[in-house]
């Protein structure tokens, strides 16, 4: 695993146990009662938000402001590890933070806000090496989190306290599973491998019947099958032969690709349930139209799917363990064996992404290739574990997965997991002969 820089979260253990929900009902007053023990269990002095024109969406997440509400000056709330919180608000909008806890301290010109940041840093910087968590990410290592420009870092730090990144304390507040999420969570990666399926019957039932079928076609019948099962009706992308070597296609009405027996087919669909607070599921399968499938595609497949398992077995591992391990090293470990096999060349993305109320959360990314992500595997998240080996202009392979951590476990979802291409019309009689779990699959499932 490639070294990381030190970081000063790297001492730091969360007890995340106590987070009750990414966006439960909560008050304001208790969701900074909640940051300042999360600033005590980080050993930090404080936390500074900051936006202007909403430049910092996870702010009103965070602290459960409208994220619709019209704000066109800059504003600061500064929590405190323990005490009052400050809100420093421009005098034309000086009621847009009116919801929060705190004192109220309005400025009218750019002198004012200075001095009223001063008033309220200076008494942090009292303390030697005073650390004030931003949505910040030095060497913009997660650019995910980088929200706050490096000139407001420059001034912050001109106040004489140093501006950390809040990348742990996000995850903690925006990543983190409540029970009730996990089972919605369950419940949509239950029905979209269902779904999933149930496409790849539907492309054999087209093609015996010969039955003129395109990418859209099945896409569109998954999209019907999503409204039936109460879960919103997110495009994704259905591809056959070259286009599954790009790694984000996706079909539309006006561009896409037939199938046809001899094809191969990637599926690869997210979305959630219709329910409040609902999170994601983010799965990948591929199927090839015949009896049988070609040695060209499973041998691929089988390098990714190695890849895709030695992930999992090494998080399930250290977690089991009580080995505190990052994302960037399952990356590493995910990837190596696809460079061992020679195709390190064409896994051109990172291994997998935080999975929270949008497809791509605001977690822990599987990733030491796009970004460096240092932020620490945690109880409560989930991500996906996607490898994929993309050969241009003839095909691509990715396996996708979901994994949720618990306290001293993981769990993959959506099982039975794929250990082999689909070989698509292989079962007249079974529509989906693939859904049955083998000794194979409940041994990579536990």
């Amino acid at each position: 695993m490639k070294s990381l820089p030190f970081c000063f979260f790297a001492a730091a253990v969360f007890c995340v146990t106590s987070v009750a929900s990414m966006h439960a009902e909560q008050s304001p007053a208790e969701r900074v009662t909640e940051i300042q023990a999360a600033l005590r269990d980080a050993k930090l002095d404080g936390w500074l938000f900051y936006d202007f024109r909403h430049s910092d969406p996870l702010a009103y997440r965070i602290l459960k402001l409208d994220e619709k509400m019209f704000v066109s000056r800059r504003w600061f709330y500064y929590v405190p590890v323990s005490g009052e919180p400050v809100k420093i608000v421009q005098s034309i909008e000086q009621f847009k933070l009116d919801t929060l806890p705190g004192r109220k301290l309005v400025f009218r010109g750019w002198q004012e806000l200075h001095a009223r940041l001063r008033d309220v840093l200076g008494a942090a910087a009292k303390k030697s090496k005073s650390l004030i968590a931003m949505e910040y990410s030095p060497m913009n290592d997660i650019p995910y989190i980088s929200r706050v420009d490096a000139g407001t870092i420059e001034l912050v730090r001109s106040f004489g306290v140093e501006p950390v990144t809040s990348a742990e304390l996000v995850q903690r507040f925006e990543a983190v599973f409540s029970p009730a999420q996990h089972q919605m969570h369950v419940e949509a990666s239950d029905k979209m491998h269902r779904i999933i399926g149930e496409a790849f019957s539907e492309i054999a039932r087209r093609i015996r019947a010969n039955e003129p079928t395109t990418e859209w076609d099945i896409a569109q019948f998954m999209l019907h099958r999503y409204k039936e099962e109460g879960m919103q009706e997110e495009p994704m992308i259905v591809a056959v032969n070259a286009n599954t070597a790009n790694p984000h296609y996706m079909p539309t009405k006006e561009k896409n690709l037939p199938i046809r027996r001899g094809d191969f087919v990637l599926i690869d669909a997210a979305t959630k349930l219709n329910k409040p607070d609902a999170v994601a599921t983010d799965q990948t399968w591929t199927g090839y139209v015949g009896e049988s499938v070609p040695e060209e595609y499973s041998r691929i497949f089988n390098i990714v799917r190695e890849a895709r398992d030695s992930a999992v077995d090494f998080v399930r591992k250290n977690i089991r363990a009580g080995k505190p391990i990052r994302g960037a090293e399952v990356d590493d470990v995910s990837r190596s064996v696809i460079t061992r096999a020679d195709f390190g060349e064409q896994f051109t993305h990172r291994t997998g992404h935080s999975i929270g109320e949008e497809t791509h959360g605001n977690g822990v990314n599987i990733d030491d290739f796009e970004t460096r992500d240092s932020r620490r595997i945690i109880s409560g998240v989930c991500f996906s574990i996607e490898p994929g080996i993309y050969q241009e202009e003839k095909f691509g392979v990715r396996s996708e997965i979901n994994v949720y951590v618990s306290d001293k476990d993981i769990e993959v979802t959506g099982q039975p997991i794929q250990t082999e291409i689909i070989a698509i019309l292989k079962t007249a009689n079974d529509p989906n002969p693939h859904t049955k779990p083998t000794k194979d699959t409940a041994a990579r499932s536990k």
